[in-house]
């Protein structure tokens, strides 16, 4: 699976829509499911959420600082820290 395309992807259908990054932040591998139509490895969610969170940084630093928080409370669900 291409995680650079993964990431590329959801960027682009995120960008500027507050409600889609709301739903990608409260549920990341979900929303990856609906906006892509494709499951992502559990394993692989770690990794595509910190690229979308941060080109998506790139364009507004308020997606940054949600960005952290949704990386943090994903590997918390993995028991990692």
């Amino acid at each position: 699976m291409d995680i650079q395309k993964i990431i590329s992807d959801l960027v682009a259908k995120l960008t500027g829509n507050k409600d889609l990054i709301a739903k990608f932040t409260a549920d990341p591998i979900k929303a990856i499911k609906d906006l892509l139509g494709i499951d992502i490895d559990k394993g692989q969610v770690a990794e595509v959420v910190k690229g979308v969170t941060s080109q998506l940084g790139d364009l507004s630093g308020d997606i940054a600082k949600e960005g952290g928080g949704i990386l943090n409370k994903i590997m918390g669900v993995f028991g990692k820290k």
